[in-house]
Formats: structure tokens, C-alpha cells, sequence
């Protein structure tokens, strides 16, 4: 599949580059993208949640009162989970939330995502970007060449670029990572998908394994 490629200024030129089907052309398995953003989203969380139970309660273990003869129900110490006060019962408790997912089924993943994204027309190739400075002015000049200052964006780079990363870092809307870093929540979590042509080949030659 040949589509054309952007220059920095959100024109298209009167070059194409060819995009592997077997990546980018395939029938998407929205479940197994599922699967990955559910284990992406799993490993993200801390699992630091804490409640204390009756036995971790400070207080007395004295009976407040008598078994019998009160008219109410029975009640042991001041620790029961039913006063105010009292333990909880069955309280979260630290845990680790990740679960493992085949390499396999991650790639297949990507290839839908990435997929899904040509077939919507919401992935643009652009030549690449060479800022010489940190500025975040010039980065959002590019987002408007694209008509993007208001969308949520993913930027994908062939190799690391610390100018382009850090010019994009204050943007809320956009977020730049290299090819290796790819997964299917932020694609599919991305209005516009925009590959550097040389993370093209890059990302073909990783999810080709």
C-alpha cells in the first residue's frame, strides 16, 4: 500500500512510501488490542491501596458490653466493623495488578492499531522533523500545519530526539515517543497517528519478528 508523505509544512509531496500490508494492512483483532491496553493500563497502576482490618485498629479489646439482656445485638470491642471507628472488613489490600500478555499477541496488537488508524486515514507519514533548539513555539507552529492544535496527537520518531521530545512535553494534547516505545493504547488513544518517514522501516522490522 503506497500513501504519500508530509513535508513540516502539512503539505503532501510528490513523494510515496510503500507501507508492509502485513503491518499495516491487516485485519484488525480489536480483542487482542484490548488485551494489550488492559495489560498497559494493569502495569500502570501502583496496587499501593491500604484499608486496616479489625486487627490493625487501635483500641481496646475490652467488651463494651454485657452478652445479654440489652435488647440489642451482641457486640464484642470497639474494633467491631460495624461501629464507627471500627475495621474494615475485607479492606483492599497491596497488590500487584500486571498480568502477562504473549510477544506474539502485543505485535498483532500494534498491527491493528496501527491498522485500524490507515483504514480511518487518521495516519500521516512526515518527513523528518530537525529542531536545533528546545522551543515549544516552533513545535506548535507544526501542529498547526496540520490543522492538529486541538487534537490529540501521537508523533513517532526513528531514533531519539531530545529538541523534538522536549519542544513537545508542555503540549497536553500531544505526545512524541521513539518507534521502540510503541504500544496500542497510545495509538488508539490518538485522534492523528504521525510517523517520521524513518521510523517507517523501524517499526516494520519490529512488528515483522
Amino acid at each position: 500500500m503506497e500513501i504519500a508523505i508530509f513535508d513540516i509544512k502539512g503539505k503532501e509531496t510528490s513523494r510515496k512510501i510503500t507501507l508492509d500490508d502485513s503491518v499495516f494492512g491487516i485485519d484488525p483483532s480489536m480483542h487482542t488490542v484490548y488485551l494489550e491496553i488492559k495489560q498497559h493500563l494493569a502495569n500502570k497502576r501502583q496496587g499501593t491501596h491500604k484499608a486496616k482490618e479489625r486487627a490493625e485498629i487501635a483500641g481496646s479489646t475490652r467488651k463494651i458490653k454485657r452478652q445479654k439482656g440489652t435488647g440489642t445485638a451482641r457486640a464484642g470491642d470497639i474494633k467491631n466493623p460495624l461501629f464507627k471507628g471500627g475495621g474494615r472488613v475485607f479492606g483492599p489490600r497491596p497488590r500487584n495488578y500486571s498480568f502477562k500478555l504473549n510477544k506474539a499477541q502485543k505485535r498483532v496488537a500494534k498491527k491493528s492499531a496501527l491498522s485500524a488508524k490507515v483504514k480511518s486515514n487518521a495516519l500521516k507519514v512526515v518527513e523528518e522533523l530537525k529542531f536545533d533548539e528546545i522551543k515549544t513555539k516552533k513545535f506548535v507552529e507544526f501542529l498547526s500545519n496540520f490543522g492538529a492544535e486541538n487534537k490529540k496527537c501521537l508523533f513517532v520518531l526513528g531514533e531519539s530526539n531530545n529538541f523534538v521530545y522536549l519542544s513537545s512535553r508542555n503540549l497536553q494534547n500531544v505526545k512524541v515517543v521513539n518507534y521502540s516505545e510503541l504500544n496500542s493504547y497510545d495509538i488508539i488513544n490518538a485522534s492523528e497517528v504521525y510517523l517520521f518517514e524513518h521510523s517507517v522501516e523501524k517499526i516494520e522490522n519490529n512488528l515483522k519478528k
